[in-house]
């Protein structure tokens, strides 16, 4: 009679527990000049970022292998063509639009550093979930594409994703032209 009651007490409905995230702590946010003689422009980039120099002239990729992100950077002198340079990073960052909730756009206007530009900052499972295009209208045009080597999926992204929009606007607002 004991063995049947405690065999009844012990069937409770069963309920899943929902999907959950591992908890992601961050560093404090600490920087290091971006400053070779080779490139046109300079920056200041995380501590915890490594860089790797692309085949491309002044082309180059922010790495972050803690969180297994890249910045993937292009940069292309004007030549009578920034009307084209600036659809193609539109177009690009537009691309997402098909897996994208949202696309928010912020201008960005630097007139002492002679930066203007464009954060594009994409909402839902996209790909690329930020970018960034800076110019200075006359002479140099420089693209950036965040990505991560994961599947897009916007809730366990979301920290990542607030963590690098500190980190690449920091990089934008040190952001300055070769002289």
């Amino acid at each position: 009679m004991f063995f049947i009651t405690v065999l009844f007490a012990s069937c409770t409905d069963y309920s899943p527990k929902p999907y959950g995230y591992f908890r992601i702590d961050f560093p404090e946010h600490s920087y290091r000049e971006f400053n070779q003689a080779a490139y046109p422009y300079k920056f200041q980039l995380s501590e915890n970022a490594n860089i790797i120099f692309r085949r491309e002239k002044h082309w180059l990729d922010i790495f972050y292998p803690r969180y297994k992100a890249q910045l993937h950077c292009s940069y292309s002198l004007i030549h009578k063509d920034f009307q084209d340079l600036s659809e193609d990073s539109h177009s690009l960052a537009y691309k997402h639009i098909v897996r994208a909730d949202g696309i928010d756009e912020y201008l960005i206007m630097l007139p002492d550093e002679k930066v203007y530009g464009i954060f594009y900052d994409l909402e839902g499972n996209t790909a690329s979930p930020i970018q960034f295009m800076l110019t200075d209208s006359v002479h140099n045009f420089f693209r950036a594409a965040l990505y991560f080597n994961a599947t897009p999926n916007a809730d366990s992204i979301a920290p990542v994703k607030e963590y690098f929009r500190e980190e690449l606007l920091h990089l934008i607002e040190t952001f300055e032209w070769e002289k």
